[in-house]
């Protein structure tokens, strides 16, 4: 009888919750977990359409593996500082002018893990 190999649900989780790098991520995919060091944060800016109307700011960040940057949305402007160590969970990663960018975007969640 052939062997089925299953994920007890426990594993599933903790790979789902993994942290991904810099050096991993990929434009247009789901970003699970990672955490950045804040190493700049641009002025806000207002933005309206159609899905979106409020403050957003562009923001740059690294890990052990490179650097990216990063869209603020909201209250995460003013929550997120210069030096803060953030967590990114259940974000994405698009492209834009060639570099990537990561958000938490709509469903997803920033946290700031240490000042």
């Amino acid at each position: 009888m052939a062997e089925i190999n299953r994920i007890h649900p426990n594993e599933k989780m903790r790979q789902m919750s993994a942290r991904q790098m810099v050096a991993d991520l990929r434009a247009n995919r789901a970003v699970g977990r990672i955490e950045l060091v804040v190493l700049r944060v641009y002025p806000r800016r207002m933005v309206s359409t159609t899905r979106y109307t409020g403050p957003v700011a562009a923001a740059c960040g690294r890990d052990e593996s490179g650097l990216v940057g990063i869209v603020l949305w909201d209250e995460q402007v003013k929550n997120v500082q210069i030096g803060d160590i953030i967590r990114i969970e259940s974000g994405w990663c698009r492209e834009r002018e060639g570099e990537l960018v990561v958000s938490s975007g709509k469903n997803g969640r920033l946290t700031v893990i240490d000042r």
